[in-house]
């Protein structure tokens, strides 16, 4: 049995049956099979080894110093090898930079984020540094990537879709272009400001006058976490601060936020507010904004000195929300309805709901799209209909009150999909590591 174990052919077999499973079957790759040569040559033939390794191998042995650093170099990239793989295929630790998800998740956890659920995606850049994302240590304008070899979206078979209430990262959809000196705003955020005061046309110009813009490539926009209220074929609609999908009234999580009006006849300390666990909260006596949840407001009305705690709803619509569009006005807290579009639906497409989809259209599924008047033409053909090409979903953040999610930027492609979150790896706070949250599932 030692014999069989340790034979040649027992192991390229076996060899060849995990690469084949793994690298072909998995990615649907049929290229791929050129590997199987290599890893012939690797436990029968030996020819690489015999005019290369063996070279290696005198060289080793008769200088030390050349044997030492060679072990180090040959450890090192392996270790980088397979920790590359492991990040681009099967998991990656995201660290949460904003109060978006609180009280779910909080700033400064480290979550483990599993690309298996949803399958992993084949990089749509394969040339770049390994564990630097979109631009290189200490810069903040130089890619770390290069655009030399692209590959189209592709994902691989993982246990299971996007549900409703998952929480997904995911890359931002509104990302793909970039001011480098201010990538904080986002693009179109800034440039709907200059056209509002400038005109259309003059605003685009002192736009890229006044700033350098950039496009990227969609896996290398800027990692978003949210909870997923909207898949494939819902329609949804926000009343009054309380979410709808499909008429139905969704329940809320239990640590869901909202920024609530409070109004008191003496001054509340900060000791309440941090025995309230309110970390979000301004304002002097009588008057306080505190951004809570449905029991931290509970709590606050049995305070004896306030004497109003009233959820804000907001009910003046702008521009600012998802589609930035005159007969689309809608807020955060009144928002809809709106369809979440789903591969393979076709839709009667009307200059009234082109606003809602044109994004869709001309960005994300990459088409010529153009308007005259009443009529809509589509890679230069008039059409009255439009079949998606991908599954979309609508984010939103436990945080309601302080979240940019899919009521301000729209639809989240399914190209767009990270991973799903699944626990708290570890958790660092002001006051050091927390650790009561290491471990915790994210719900």
């Amino acid at each position: 049995m030692k014999n069989f174990l340790t034979n040649r052919w027992f192991k390229f077999s076996i060899a060849s049956i995990v690469y084949i499973l793994l690298f072909v079957v998995w990615t649907g790759n049929l290229w791929l099979l050129l590997g199987l040569p290599f890893i012939y040559d690797y436990f029968i033939s030996r020819l690489v080894y015999r005019y290369i390794g063996t070279k290696n191998d005198a060289l080793r042995e008769k200088y030390p110093l050349y044997n030492s650093i060679y072990g180090w170099i040959d450890a090192i990239v392996w270790a980088t090898v397979v920790a590359h793989l492991v990040h681009l295929f099967i998991f990656q630790l995201y660290v949460v930079p904003t109060s978006s998800m609180e009280k779910t998740i909080l700033i400064g956890d480290y979550l483990y984020v599993s690309k298996l659920s949803y399958g992993p995606q084949v990089p749509n850049t394969p040339v770049a540094m390994p564990f630097v994302y979109n631009t290189m240590p200490f810069s903040s304008t130089k890619k770390s990537y290069s655009e030399c070899v692209k590959w189209d979206y592709h994902r691989l078979r993982g246990r299971g879709k996007v549900e409703r209430e998952d929480v997904v990262v995911f890359n931002f959809p509104a990302g793909d272009t970039v001011l480098l000196e201010n990538q904080a705003a986002t693009y179109y955020d800034v440039l709907r400001e200059y056209q509002e005061a400038l005109g259309k046309e003059e605003g685009r110009k002192q736009l890229y006058r006044d700033y350098t813009v950039i496009a990227r490539p969609v896996d290398k926009r800027e990692n978003y976490i949210k909870r997923c209220v909207g898949i494939p074929g819902d329609t949804l609609q926000v009343i009054d601060t309380e979410l709808f999908v499909n008429g139905e009234a969704q329940p809320a999580c239990e640590e869901r936020q909202h920024i609530y009006f409070v109004k008191t006849n003496a001054p509340l300390s900060d000791y309440a507010f941090a025995n309230l666990d309110i970390t979000e909260y301004n304002g002097t006596s009588p008057y306080y904004y505190v951004a809570t949840t449905e029991k931290g407001a509970e709590q606050l009305r049995r305070y004896k000195s306030v004497e109003m705690v009233e959820r804000y709803n907001n009910t003046e619509p702008s521009l600012d929300a998802f589609p930035h569009h005159n007969d689309y006005v809608w807020t955060q807290d009144n928002f809809g309805p709106l369809w979440v579009p789903q591969r393979g639906a076709t839709i009667e497409l009307t200059t009234a709901n082109l606003p809602l989809y044109e994004r869709i259209i001309d960005q994300y599924e990459g088409h010529d799209l153009r308007v005259e008047g009443d009529k809509i033409f589509i890679d230069g053909e008039e059409t009255s209909t439009y079949t998606f090409a991908m599954d979309y979903y609508f984010m939103m953040g436990d945080n309601r009150h302080n979240s940019a999610d899919s009521r301000y930027w729209g639809f989240v492609p399914e190209d767009h999909i990270v991973g799903k979150a699944l626990f708290i790896a570890f958790s660092k706070g002001e006051n050091g590591i927390r650790w009561n949250r290491l471990f915790n599932k994210v719900k």
